[in-house]
């Protein structure tokens, strides 16, 4: 199961973390320990508030480990900007569910993957309109090409209270690699995560705050 470091940027800097500390530095540290992905997140500019492009672009073009961006972009240019750095992959959020077939055939089925942000059993668009059932989602995303689904709790996101393992579940084993983000908060939900057949996790609060190492979450993960 791969782990994803997550650096969600705003204001210029590190959101959710303890400390004030330079995301350059905390990706360095994440890569020197073994971290072979980075996920990447400009908070300000999913949220329509700003944008953290210069450091996100910089994330992308300066360090070793692949990066894949989120933030759920939802327009074709936001992608293909974001392409153009040189992200591994992008993370696109359901309202460019119709522009998947022609984003997989330009930029490969392996860059991009489809942002599933649910709250109450549905996926939401960033305006907070439902956008549909996410099994239904996920089947549209895999005919359209896409092998990639990151799975996003909003009520837990960034909030240490436990992943949504039970309903995100229901994803895996549906021909396409489920990602799971959102409230992990303990190497023991790595654990039951990868016993289940996730592909990968997002964790950064918890790695952010100490909850615990980089290293111990890369040896739950295999």
């Amino acid at each position: 199961m791969q782990l994803y470091p997550a650096l969600d940027l705003s204001g210029g800097g590190l959101a959710r973390a303890a400390t004030a500390r330079d995301p350059v530095t905390v990706a360095e540290h994440w890569r020197a320990a073994g971290a072979t992905w980075l996920h990447v997140v400009d908070l300000d500019r999913a949220r329509g508030t700003g944008d953290n492009r210069d450091l996100a672009r910089r994330l992308v073009t300066e360090l070793d480990p692949p990066v894949q961006l989120g933030g759920a972009p939802a327009t074709v240019a936001a992608i293909d900007e974001m392409m153009a750095w040189g992200a591994a992959r992008v993370v696109a959020g359901v309202g460019a569910i119709e522009a998947l077939p022609a984003l997989v055939a330009r930029h490969g089925a392996t860059r991009i993957a489809l942002s599933l942000d649910v709250r109450d059993g549905f996926a939401m668009t960033l305006a907070g309109v439902v956008a549909g059932n996410p099994m239904d989602l996920c089947a549209l995303a895999r005919h359209a090409g896409v092998e990639t689904i990151v799975y996003r709790d909003l009520g837990r996101d960034g909030t240490l209270a436990g992943a949504a393992l039970t309903s995100a579940k229901g994803l895996v084993g549906h021909g396409v690699a489920v990602v799971l983000a959102g409230g992990i908060a303990g190497l023991d939900e790595l654990q039951v995560a990868r016993d289940a057949g996730f592909a990968g996790v997002i964790v950064g609060r918890a790695l952010l705050d100490g909850t615990f190492s980089i290293e111990d979450a890369l040896t739950c993960c295999g």
